[in-house]
């Protein structure tokens, strides 16, 4: 017998959403892990909030929507709070009943962008590592480091003369046209008005220059996990910069060893990771390299080479899914937090493979 398509709308509901979510759902693990990581961060929370006045959006709930943004591409903070408000996958995670009110999206992102700051996203991304140290996934012998530009959030027709000598558009309306074709343009002479801290680079010989900052990532070989972030400007020797940074604080196991791409094979660097008793596993240069026969003549060596092309997944990952191609933030600290996020959310992804517990929103 066919069924009629009558809406009856019913006025009261006897499931709760905690019934709704199926109880095999990937997301309900790391819904679990993701509460005892924020559990150790809540002397932090307390100390960015007074004791007195209006109550803000819980830093939980905040953190819980921030990860879904991630996870499930969300490209925008109004999408996003449109998601949660009628995805009921989404209320859950981050901890909304079926008759809460969901923020305005101009009251998340105000709220968002004191609690989601470079110290505290470093906390969390910490917690993450030593969450994968605790189930003992984690070596200190082999370790990979490379760099990725971050496309700012600032166009090219906003990158003029500092000295304000710059010629008005030749046409108005909201997006004039602007010819700078022929001019010589750097960054010594040249800043965005829209962001100043990004910087006009180029990664190779033939490809396009473009405004942007610089993600960089020191990942453990043998799980493929990130165990240290920076975030810098983009200029010809930050990747080399923020590697030592990162070997220096991370590295601490005398001999262990480090994988890099050619961009790596400098004197200067080499020697530096000498010096902190780090083995340089660096790709060679076709001409004058630095790595000698001391290193290469070492299996461990042709190993490393082959073990660091996995630092490429996770970058794929944080711009493909994690939508970090584009920040979405301007100025280098606000650039930085997202970056660290992004890495941390990569890690839960990862680490919900190793323990088999397929999480994955992919």
């Amino acid at each position: 017998m066919r069924g009629a398509d009558i809406t009856q709308q019913e006025l009261f509901s006897y499931r709760t959403l905690e019934d709704r979510i199926p109880k095999d759902h990937p997301l309900r693990k790391l819904r679990a892990v993701v509460d005892i990581l924020l559990t150790t961060l809540d002397s932090e929370f307390d100390a960015l909030y007074a004791r007195t006045g209006r109550e803000s959006i819980p830093p939980e709930r905040l953190l819980r929507a921030s990860l879904i943004q991630v996870l499930f591409s969300v490209r925008s903070e109004r999408q996003l709070v449109q998601q949660i408000e009628f995805n009921l996958l989404y209320r859950w995670f981050v901890g909304l009943t079926l008759d809460a009110e969901v923020w305005d999206h101009s009251t998340f992102s105000a709220n968002r962008d004191r609690l989601l700051n470079e110290r505290i996203s470093r906390l969390f991304f910490e917690r993450v590592v030593l969450l994968a140290e605790w189930q003992d996934l984690l070596s200190d012998e082999h370790f990979s480091v490379d760099g990725t530009l971050i496309q700012a959030w600032a166009s090219m027709k906003s990158f003029v003369k500092k000295d304000g000598s710059s010629p008005p558009p030749e046409d108005g309306g909201r997006n004039p046209s602007v010819d700078f074709k022929g001019e010589k343009r750097s960054n010594a002479t040249h800043a965005s008005t829209t962001d100043p801290e990004a910087r006009l680079y180029k990664k190779s010989e033939g490809d396009k220059a473009q405004l942007c900052f610089m993600g960089h990532a020191l990942m453990e070989n043998r799980t493929g996990l990130v165990v240290d972030v920076e975030v810098t400007h983009a200029t010809g020797t930050a990747e080399r910069d923020a590697a030592k940074i990162m070997i220096g604080r991370t590295v601490t196991k005398p001999g262990a060893t480090v994988g890099a791409d050619k961009a790596y094979d400098v004197p200067e660097f080499v020697q530096a990771l000498r010096e902190q008793r780090v083995t340089p596993h660096v790709a060679r240069k076709e001409k004058g390299s630095a790595i000698d026969g001391r290193t290469t003549r070492h299996a461990g060596y042709r190993t490393s080479l082959k073990r660091r092309k996995r630092v490429e997944e996770i970058f794929g990952w944080s711009k493909t899914v994690g939508g970090l191609r584009q920040t979405r933030f301007r100025g280098l600290k606000k650039v930085a937090a997202q970056t660290v996020f992004t890495f941390a959310a990569y890690n839960l992804t990862r680490l919900g493979g190793l323990f088999g517990w397929r999480w994955s929103t992919a």
